[in-house]
């Protein structure tokens, strides 16, 4: 288990964002199994389950989106419904389904559907069904296109996304009460990509395993960088060791609620108005530096993540576990306190069966997705 002894501030951030204060290098439980971390939740999900008399109240928490985003549903099938400005703001994306056809033939319709949106490569490729950053590709070149696409199983859809302008990044979860015209922000975090920083004598395996964080998650760089792990990183050269942002694939979240303010609330209020019947869900929001952040100025919205999104300050190794539970905790009494007042407003919750089958198509087609970059 990765120890939680306190780190020194990083070298390098990318510009934009402040400098990491790293404190520990991991918590205790930063990764341990997502059963146990849940436990607890299951456990009080049941109990509020008797409550409010149903299992699957939370899943019409955001009741125009099938099991309000929780496993199984698409990114595209929120994005498409936005309107408005808040299509300005999100980030340009279409998707392409792999079918039965000649192959030839689809990578030709694949080709001719990037040259028709107007992308340039270097873009972002990711499976439509998958959560937790799980086949996230930066696109480099054509025949990098290619080979994602051909990885994909039949009827799989594939999510294909313009770069954003900006690096940084934050995690910024939203709810806004169904009965209310004003949402708030309920948790932000900073989204930091980790660097090592090149000595001109150490190869890259030596640099991320004399790192006081990296060295310890050994297992999350490894395999995706073997092919410059041997490979001298040049005096003062920052290396980049994801692109995904995604903690699970070894991205450094902070804290970052200081940078909640009343003009960020209310610019995502406005935005996501152009939702329909959106109450929840956690947005991965590109920006160019944290002070517009606050103003609600120059973001770009990746993905809106909704019903199975967490707040993603609890995954800050300073976070103490009590909080974190109690973080987790209070997200999903919310689910179950919307779910409730939309279902007085007319809405059912779907059957058990239903979440079973989404769970079990989004595992299955999980198995055929590249690793992570």
């Amino acid at each position: 288990m990765p120890s939680t002894k306190t780190a020194a501030d990083s070298s390098y951030v990318c510009p934009g964002m402040p400098p990491l204060q790293l404190g520990k290098t991991t918590s205790f439980f930063e990764f341990w199994p997502t059963w146990l971390m849940y436990f607890p939740i299951s456990i009080q999900w049941l109990a509020l389950s008797i409550r409010y008399r149903s299992l699957t109240l939370p899943l019409i928490a955001n009741p125009q989106l099938p099991l309000s985003g929780m496993v199984g549903v698409g990114k595209s099938e929120l994005l498409s419904q936005a309107q408005g400005d808040l299509n300005n703001v999100i980030l340009p994306w279409f998707t392409v389904t792999k079918t039965e056809a000649p192959l030839e033939q689809q990578v030709d319709q694949l080709k001719l559907a990037v040259t028709d949106s107007g992308f340039a490569y270097p873009f972002v490729c990711k499976p439509d069904i998958g959560c937790r950053g799980i086949g996230v590709k930066l696109i480099k070149n054509e025949q990098q296109l290619i080979e994602n696409f051909t990885s994909y199983p039949e009827n799989a859809k594939l999510f294909i996304q313009k770069l954003a302008d900006f690096e940084p990044e934050a995690g910024v979860f939203f709810t806004k009460h169904p009965n209310e015209k004003n949402g708030k922000i309920i948790s932000m975090a900073l989204k930091y990509t980790p660097y090592v920083i090149g000595d001109g004598e150490k190869t890259l395996g030596e640099l991320i395993e004399s790192d006081q964080r990296a060295g310890q998650l050994i297992h999350l760089y490894q395999s995706r960088h073997q092919q410059h792990w041997n490979q001298v990183i040049a005096k003062d050269q920052p290396y980049r060791l994801v692109f995904s942002a995604s903690h699970s694939k070894g991205a450094i979240f902070k804290q970052a609620n200081y940078l909640i303010t009343d003009a960020l609330s209310e610019r995502l209020t406005q935005l996501l108005a152009n939702l329909p019947d959106f109450h929840y869900g956690r947005l991965d929001i590109k920006f160019k530096d944290t002070e517009s952040l606050s103003r609600g100025e120059h973001i770009q919205i990746v993905e809106i993540n909704t019903a199975s999104s967490e707040p993603l300050h609890i995954w800050d190794s300073n976070t103490p576990f009590k909080e974190a539970v109690r973080a987790l905790l209070f997200q999903y009494r919310i689910l179950f306190v919307y779910g409730n007042e939309n279902r007085k407003k007319g809405f059912t919750p779907p059957g058990f069966k239903k979440l079973i089958q989404h769970w079990k198509l989004e595992r299955n087609l999980s198995r055929f997705y590249g690793e992570t970059d």
